[in-house]
């Protein structure tokens, strides 16, 4: 019984060991070249306005201005 204790005793601190050697590592590094974004942007909008009947006659007649 003593002999089966120190044997589980003896694999898990071999397993604990092996399993200590194949920790992966991180490694965080700048780029060589610089991060070039070129950003080709074309805006383009539309507005539409809606004019009462009785406003639109008077800008047509120039009885306003």
């Amino acid at each position: 019984m003593i002999m089966l204790k120190k044997t589980s005793l003896c694999g898990m601190v071999i397993t604990l060991l092996i399993a200590s050697g194949c920790t992966p590592t991180v490694k965080i590094e700048p780029p060589e070249k610089p991060i070039v974004i070129n950003l080709n942007v074309k805006i383009e909008h539309e507005i539409k306005i809606k004019v009462d009947k009785e406003l639109d006659d008077l800008l047509s007649n120039d009885e306003l201005f």
